[in-house]
């Protein structure tokens, strides 16, 4: 019995000197919100022909690093960009034989440093 009185004696003390070496958080600290990088994109013409053309153009950071991936009926394909210093960048993808009346999503990944943003746009390809 004395020897786990002895124990709780010397475990308050313990305590209280780990709690008052342990620095408050204070309960008004902003949370910390993650840096996204701004991305906003549209194509050039949303119901293409087939065998045109579309560019998909984005808006981003000055020079940021653009990968797009167009999800066809079939496959996906990727294409990748680097934003001028005005933050633009332009990708053209070749529509040869697409499923007419598909809504392809066009969905768009950009990262600046260690922030990254995403966006999205689509195209419904039509018949000549």
């Amino acid at each position: 019995m004395k020897l786990k009185r002895a124990s709780l004696a010397l475990a308050v003390p313990v305590t209280a000197l780990l709690a008052a070496a342990t620095p408050a958080v204070s309960a008004s600290a902003a949370p910390v919100h993650p840096v996204t990088v701004p991305c906003h994109t549209w194509v050039s013409n949303s119901k293409p022909k087939d065998y045109s053309t579309v560019d998909v153009w984005v808006a981003t950071a000055s020079h940021a690093s653009v990968t797009t991936v167009a999800h066809y009926r079939t496959k996906n394909t990727w294409h990748s960009a680097r934003a001028n210093n005005k933050g633009d960048a332009e990708i053209a993808y070749r529509i040869s034989d697409a499923t007419p009346g598909y809504k392809v999503k066009v969905s768009v990944s950009v990262a600046s440093g260690h922030h990254t943003g995403s966006c999205s746009t689509s195209f419904t390809p039509k018949r000549r």
